[in-house]
């Protein structure tokens, strides 16, 4: 049975192939500045459908949907020329006579897969880089965000030709087909389960992959921290979009002298930043992930975790207030898994050696968050434990520094995206190196050896 997909493929083949592939930068610079205008033309629109599939205020939608992306496509129209450019490297002696340097060219057909968490941010934000490198693109966004996912549909259709850029909507099994198909590279946002299986998929053709994942997210807070900025920018951090973030803080690590005084400054920050009465709370996304973390919450206090804030639920509207555990331990079932929910776990230590054997005892995380003034505290940390980011003093916001690589280490990514990093990732680093015609080096060193020939061999191999 033919693919159901392939023909809309074999149409951004044939258009790469002889169009696009040589497309210029003004060209896509155009497009770009298209899609920006696009968006702040439809603002409204943006934030109304979102709404519709979170509750999501507006303002959380222009912070956390639309800012990424503006930020991102200035960043690429204030750079796209530069990164382009050929990269002139230097000749050692042994390559004498000859030039090189490396040609960043598109890569071609690519898939982009996003997740249901930020639905318009984490689908158009791999888009932009496409754009920018010169690549075609189908886009994929999840299922269980409908509205969000017609909204991208309609901005797509209105602005580019299906031959171009073309989005497929549906669940697992459009996601299946779509991946069966020979593309130049994938780029996929979500859980660690499914990476391997888009992984493992791309590996039938040896497609290229961007992998953005997740994980479990340490939040340290030594003993020198200053807990009332802390404890406000652990908990925005934490419970914007109800903690449906893959780089939120997934549990807490504080110094036994200050765990009591986090705690309190904690109950304190939530009930200014996301009280109860707020009617612009954003929801769980479905009732199957509400159901999901209510068992969770269940579950980590049958094993003897204890909840000094929050709980509040409703089975109605799939709301879940920000709710803190504490009498943690690691064997509870709340720190064996990424959380992707309103619920913080907090843990203490009594020396920094306890918190490094116990992040290094898991799988390296998306992101790690350190609170501290000490800067031999925050040398050993980040000497000893390695995150696919770091951000000190500060949770969540390194995703949107636009000079910084973002993405995660083995189980929680592989790749980088955002400005440079993104536009390598849908780019070949194509090595090219010129020799002048009838000129070669070759010549002094190819058979047959003379003793000449050996003594420069020897010389060029050590020496040079």
């Amino acid at each position: 049975m033919k693919n159901p997909h392939q023909i809309l493929f074999d149409l951004q083949k044939a258009f790469f192939q002889k169009e696009l592939k040589t497309s210029s930068i003004n060209e896509r610079l155009k497009k770009l500045k298209s899609l920006k205008k696009w968006i702040v033309n439809n603002e409204k629109f943006i934030c109304e459908e979102i709404y519709k599939d979170f509750e999501k205020g507006r303002e959380e939608v222009l912070l956390t949907e639309i800012k990424p992306i503006i930020d991102e496509i200035k960043q690429h129209i204030s750079h796209l020329a530069e990164w382009s450019e050929a990269k002139t490297v230097s000749a050692p002696l042994a390559f004498w006579g000859t030039k090189s340097h490396i040609k960043y060219e598109p890569k071609g057909v690519t898939l982009i897969i996003a997740p249901w968490n930020y639905p318009f941010n984490l689908c158009i934000g791999p888009l932009v880089s496409a754009i920018g490198a010169g690549c075609t693109a189908i886009l994929k966004p999840s299922e269980h965000t409908p509205n969000t996912a017609n909204l991208i549909e309609k901005m797509i259709s209105e602005l580019f030709h299906e031959k171009e850029i073309s989005v497929v909507k549906g669940g697992v099994s459009v996601s299946s087909d779509l991946l069966e198909l020979p593309f130049d590279h994938i780029f996929f946002t979500g859980s660690p389960l499914v990476g391997k299986i888009v992984m493992s998929a791309a590996s039938k053709n040896l497609t290229s992959v961007t992998l953005e994942l997740g994980g479990r997210n340490p939040t340290i807070v030594d003993e020198t921290a200053n807990l009332k900025d802390t404890a406000q920018k652990i908990v925005w951090g934490k419970f914007i979009n109800s903690g449906q973030t893959c780089i939120a803080p997934n549990y807490i690590l504080v110094h036994q002298s200050k765990a009591a005084d986090l705690k309190k400054k904690l109950i304190e920050q939530i009930e200014i930043q996301f009280p109860i009465s707020d009617k612009t709370r954003t929801k769980i996304v479905n009732s199957l992930h509400f159901g999901r973390l209510t068992s969770l919450l269940e579950n980590t206090l049958n094993n003897g975790g204890k909840l000094i804030h929050g709980g509040e639920n409703d089975t109605k509207t799939n709301f879940l207030s920000p709710t803190l555990l504490d009498s943690i331990s690691i064997e509870n079932p709340i720190f064996q898994e990424e959380i992707f929910g309103p619920l913080l776990p907090i843990m203490t230590y009594n020396n920094l050696t306890e918190v490094v054997d116990i992040i290094n005892n898991t799988e390296k995380p998306l992101a790690l968050y350190l609170f501290s003034k000490s800067s031999k505290n925050q040398n050993f940390i980040l000497n000893n434990t390695s995150a696919g980011t770091t951000a000190i003093n500060e949770t969540t916001v390194q995703f949107a520094q636009p000079h910084l690589p973002f993405g995660g280490v083995n189980h929680s990514g592989i790749g980088k995206a955002h400005g440079e990093f993104g536009f390598q990732e849908f780019s070949n680093s194509r090595s090219v190196l010129k020799q002048r015609v009838g000129f070669t080096t070759l010549k002094t060193i190819s058979p047959p050896y003379t003793n000449f020939k050996k003594k420069l061999i020897r010389f060029i191999t050590f020496k040079v």
